[in-house]
């Protein structure tokens, strides 16, 4: 079972600091000194205040990269798998919007709703369905689009820095990867996946409200869009992508130091650094990018990916963690590179 294709898609032009200031009334010295992420991509022309893409648009630009790259035709792909926490739509599905743009009929398609988990589980579904053997080729697509749900009306001064973190924090934008039964061509060979609910009894780390517009009321009272616990997210995160990390080791029969490559969770610059740092990695081995992209949820592994696919060499090995705090979601993948 190999990954033999990666492609990725980010709407428009970076959006740094001094532009967040500038829209939203974030400093642009405390995005750098709390949060530590230089640039983001939102699916909304910011100077024009309207959104510019769908996650469609991202998903179908994603997918088309990923086969080309895969060298597989649309026609040869006979199951989709899709992840994301802000599909266009509760109906049709977003899979759907993006087969169709394809050209793809007549072939499986699910859709996962998760966040920053859901690319890992996204390709494992793809994986344990390939190895039944009744299918050879699958599609699986990750993406994003929080910021297409921005209220551009709210006087943004006004805001608590709970409900404006998340701006400086979050992006846009979508992945997608071609998996194979056949050792036709090089790829990533996926050694181990797995993922693992872990909420019991836990408070929720994040809720996002379905078009969750901070001035939508329940019962008379507002409610935010998002809202986060940073403290527990802060204090789990880490602790759970290490028990993680040793499960991925053991699996491959090897200590951190035979790992050429990791590919840690990804939530902001400064907490990212922080978890490298806990999970005792070697940080020039760590292949991290929120500072560029933002966290764009169910994309961001989608990105790690890409680079891993460009720089990974056959016979070394690679380990990718993702963890989602909305109820507390554990996952992580084993891989080694292999030759045709």
């Amino acid at each position: 079972m190999r990954i033999i294709g990666v492609g990725t898609a980010l709407p428009g032009e970076p959006i740094p600091n001094s532009k967040m200031e500038e829209v939203f009334a974030l400093r642009e010295d405390w995005i750098d000194l709390m949060i530590g992420t230089k640039t983001r991509y939102f699916a909304v022309d910011l100077d024009e205040k309207r959104v510019k893409y769908d996650l469609c648009d991202l998903a179908y630009e994603a997918a088309q990269q990923a086969l080309n790259k895969a060298e597989v035709a649309n026609s040869e792909i006979d199951l989709i798998v899709m992840s994301t926490a802000t599909p266009d739509h509760l109906m049709p599905a977003t899979v759907n919007l993006v087969a169709d743009r394809l050209g793809m009929n007549r072939v499986p398609a699910f859709e996962i709703q998760a966040g920053c988990s859901g690319a890992i589980q996204g390709l494992e579904v793809a994986y344990r369905f390939l190895s039944t053997g009744a299918y050879s080729k699958a599609l699986v697509i990750g993406g994003d689009v929080c910021n297409k749900y921005m209220n551009f009306r709210l006087d943004f001064k006004k805001l608590r820095s709970s409900e404006l973190i998340n701006l400086a924090l979050f992006g846009d934008g979508a992945g997608a990867a071609v998996l194979s039964t056949k050792p036709e061509r090089d790829g990533l060979k996926i050694e181990y996946i797995v993922n693992r609910f872990e909420g019991l009894n836990r408070e929720p780390g994040q809720v996002m409200n379905w078009f969750g517009s901070p001035n939508s009321h329940e019962e008379g009272k507002k409610v935010q869009s998002a809202k986060e616990d940073y403290k527990a997210i802060e204090q789990g995160v880490p602790v759970m992508a290490k028990e993680m990390l040793e499960e991925l080791l053991e699996q491959l029969q090897c200590s951190s130091e035979d790992v050429n490559h990791y590919m840690p969770p990804q939530l902001g610059g400064h907490i990212t650094d922080k978890i490298v740092q806990f999970l005792e990695i070697d940080p020039h081995k760590a292949i991290n990018c929120v500072a560029e992209t933002g966290n764009n949820g169910n994309a961001l592994p989608y990105l790690q990916l890409e680079r891993l696919f460009e720089m990974m060499k056959p016979g070394e090995k690679a380990v990718g963690i993702a963890i989602e705090s909305s109820k507390w979601i554990k996952t992580g993948i084993a891989i080694t590179k292999e030759e045709a």
